[in-house]
């Protein structure tokens, strides 16, 4: 029986504590949303994820069923134990003004980002922006040609579907519902998630 049920506002942030044998399930309520995701250690933020320990201990550069979210201090942070939508991306990072700007013009500059909303929730636990680290991005599709150049394509996901992740230690989640509308991570349209947390 789900224990905490949390609908998150297109564009918006959240956090919240998933304790150590807790299931976070994060749903896609539409379709095509990407959903930037950051973990740390409750009680000491300074163990947080690790995209590159994670992606060196799976062997693989995706996240998905079955995956070990991997801390920068070695530890298991998280599980993952179900995955409807097999594509979630680790490399590609969280947008911001700055990103924008550089790829998409000046004029996208003002246009709210991944690392404000990921600013707006760590500070309520007392971080900073330096505590923002490379991100997971649950249902971003961002495939790898065999050159190695990697591209942010329209997400694989369908309403509903949604990945869950089983706490190994008791952690922060902090989510940017991503709002970014000029590239296709979100179909160019931004919409709301569910986030339920189940003992």
């Amino acid at each position: 029986m789900a224990s905490q049920e949390h609908l998150i506002a297109a564009e918006k942030p959240w956090s919240g504590i998933v304790r150590k044998g807790q299931t976070i399930t994060i749903i896609d309520s539409e379709g095509q949303q990407a959903v930037d995701t950051l973990f740390y250690k409750a009680g000491d933020f300074a163990e947080r994820y690790s995209g590159q320990d994670t992606l060196r201990l799976q062997g693989s550069a995706y996240v998905g069923i079955g995956t070990k979210i991997i801390s920068n201090e070695g530890n298991v942070m998280l599980t993952v134990t179900a995955d409807s939508c097999g594509r979630h991306d680790t490399s590609a990072g969280a947008c911001s003004c700055e990103s924008n700007t550089v790829r998409f013009g000046h004029d996208t500059k003002y246009l709210h980002a991944c690392r404000d909303n990921f600013l707006l929730e760590v500070t309520k636990h007392g971080m900073s922006k330096r505590d923002i680290v490379p991100n997971i991005n649950f249902f971003m599709n961002v495939p790898i040609d065999p050159s190695g150049q990697m591209t942010i394509v329209d997400g694989l996901s369908a309403p509903g579907d949604h990945v869950a992740l089983v706490a190994e230690m008791d952690v922060l989640c902090v989510i940017s519902n991503c709002p970014q509308i000029n590239n296709p991570c979100n179909g160019f349209n931004p919409t709301p998630i569910r986030v339920v947390i189940a003992d």
